[in-house]
């Protein structure tokens, strides 16, 4: 007997919800209905990939196998009901954008007002990330990501690319004077990132010509928490163009040693799971993004 999506989609469903209950609540089915299809989905394979008791369930090495097929399969068949449905129509249905919130914040949520005013039938869902995530896993249909990609099976499409540049607030320089050289920079407050250690690697010209590590004084894991504590005056820190532009511009932050920074661009792509043509509400999104994110100088199209 062979297996259908209604018998993958619960199972995915049961293993995501952690209990049979709240699977069936999900799917609008009755939990002796759901234990019937899961039963025969592992009497098809011959396997068990849920081990269950009354009081929890776990994943066998079989069921951990199928999950990553089973939620790719579901992908794929979304993505062809998406090319098909949209092929003829006006972009409609829900989307799920990932992003790193300082990009989210600065390059993607002012323009959401127009985007829905033009694009009235998509409802979006916007989550943030500071790291990578798993596109399937988390039902998302385009991630926003920073920095050079990893080899993957996504898709990526380049947005474009933002600089580098060492900030730190008038209030600060004016209370410890601007460093005039690389060295001076040791005395100085130095905001950086919790992890991972190369985001504390600052484009500067060093007399080996190579770039500083810096040790910083404060620490954060997120871009827009180091914006902010540079805001407020509590030191120097090196961040992209694309969330700082609008601050430099009414000189709430001030570039520091721009004589001695090394021109260096931060990649900015849209990552997803798609195999042939884009859904087009996904596309109109990208490129919504993208002449937006350009046109309020938050990104350059490409590296001069």
């Amino acid at each position: 007997m062979q297996i259908n999506s209604q018998e993958l989609l619960t199972f995915v469903t049961v293993v995501d919800c952690g209990q049979v209950g709240l699977a069936a609540q999900m799917l609008g089915q009755n939990p002796s209905s759901i234990s019937r299809t899961l039963a025969m989905l592992e009497e098809k394979l011959g396997v068990t990939l849920l081990a269950r008791t009354t009081r929890r369930q776990q994943l066998t090495e079989e069921g951990i196998f199928f999950l990553d097929k089973a939620r790719l399969v579901l992908s794929e068949m979304k993505s062809a009901e998406d090319i098909l449905r949209d092929r003829d129509r006006t972009p409609s249905g829900r989307l799920r954008v990932d992003g790193a919130s300082p990009f989210m914040l600065h390059c993607v949520v002012p323009h959401i007002p127009l985007f829905c005013q033009k694009y009235p039938r998509i409802e979006l869902e916007l989550t943030s990330s500071e790291g990578n995530i798993d596109l399937i896993e988390q039902r998302t249909d385009v991630a926003l990501r920073i920095g050079t990609l990893k080899d993957s099976a996504l898709h990526a499409r380049p947005l474009g690319v933002s600089q580098l540049r060492l900030l730190a607030s008038p209030e600060y320089l004016s209370r410890r004077n601007a460093p005039q050289t690389v060295e001076e920079l040791g005395r100085h407050d130095l905001i950086g990132f919790t992890r991972p250690e190369s985001l504390n690697i600052w484009p500067l010209k060093t007399p080996n010509g190579a770039t500083s590590k810096v040790d910083p004084k404060t620490r954060a894991s997120s871009g827009e928490t180091i914006r902010q504590l540079a805001l407020h005056g509590q030191g120097i820190a090196c961040l992209a163009d694309f969330m700082t532009h609008e601050d430099q511009r009414q000189g709430r932050l001030i570039p520091v040693l721009a004589e001695h920074t090394i021109p260096d661009w931060q990649e900015i792509s849209a990552v997803f799971y798609r195999q042939t043509e884009l859904a087009s509400r996904i596309r109109v999104f990208i490129d919504f993004i993208v002449e937006n994110a350009v046109q309020s100088g938050g990104l350059i199209r490409r590296m001069p």
